[in-house]
């Protein structure tokens, strides 16, 4: 099973700027995408970024444009940068690993979940 954590959260002001990393270990051939997903109290789990092991990447409209997934397959990390950050983005942000990267561009069928990383954006 893979074992991921998650760093690189904190507090920033609208529209600056955060980073979050997250290091994997343990993959698995079933691991096929990895992803951001994130979730504000109140509300559900959604996604925000994924990628397919191949480098093919995909995002949720509100962060289209704003967020860029990437991985450094050397490292076994995960990064997601986030940029112009809107009080919206505030939320709890877990990274995770796949076993299927669909059609329509969502990491699913989650197999490993990391601890999460808490954002805050201020007005």
């Amino acid at each position: 099973q893979v074992q991921l954590v998650e760093s690189g959260g904190g507090s920033v002001q609208s529209g600056g700027s955060l980073t979050l990393s997250c290091t994997a270990s343990g993959y698995t051939t079933s691991t096929y995408c990895m992803g951001w997903f994130r979730q504000a109290p109140g509300k559900e789990r959604e996604g925000v970024a994924a990628i397919h092991r191949g480098g093919v990447t995909s995002y949720a409209d509100s962060v289209k444009g704003r967020f860029t997934i990437s991985q450094d397959n050397a490292k076994n990390t995960l990064y997601l940068q986030m940029s112009s950050l809107k009080p919206e983005d505030t939320a709890m942000y877990f990274c995770a690993a796949g076993e299927i990267y669909s059609t329509g561009g969502r990491c699913m069928r989650i197999a490993s979940w990391g601890q999460g990383t808490q954002v805050t954006v201020s007005s």
